[in-house]
Parts: C-alpha cells; structure tokens; sequence
C-alpha cells in the first residue's frame, strides 16, 4: 500500500492551473488594497509600534489577504478564473 501525503501537503491539479493562481493573486491584490483603504496596518496614536510598525503593516496586511482569498474571498477569483478559461476556448 503506498504512503500518500498528508492532505495538507496535497496540491490539487487545479491550484497548479496558472490561470488560476493569476486569479488567486488579483484577488489577493485586491483584498489588500481594500484593507488598506479601510485603514487596516496604519499606525496608532498611543501604544503604535512606531516606525517598525509602520514598515511591516504592508507584509500583514498582504498575509491577510492571501488568508482571504484562500478561504474564498469575495469570489473575484473564482469569476476571473472562469472568464480567462472561457477566453482561452
């Protein structure tokens, strides 16, 4: 019986599609400009970080992102990736 990975370690053929990775990764791109709009990663007024806060909010609020779309997002990944196959016929 041969030992299969760990479900976590699996990648399926789809998540290996490069147009669904594209998708994926506007999404996220999106996701983070729209927390960043919304004022997540600024600076507060008492207690901040200060400018070492300042510096890494980008990288969280990108990590933030990418956690979103993975769980499924607002679904702009799902929409773009099904336009780009259509395109592609």
């Amino acid at each position: 019986m041969p030992l299969s990975m760990p479900r976590s370690h699996q990648v399926s053929a789809s998540q290996q599609d490069p147009l669904r990775k594209a998708a994926m990764q506007l999404e996220t791109t999106f996701l983070a400009e729209m927390l960043k709009s919304a004022g997540l990663g600024e600076s507060r007024e008492t207690f901040g970080g200060g400018s070492g806060e300042d510096q890494f909010s980008t990288f969280l609020i990108r990590a933030q992102a990418e956690q979103m779309a993975k769980a499924g997002g607002i679904g702009l990944a799902e929409s773009l990736y099904h336009s780009l196959k259509e395109s592609q016929k």
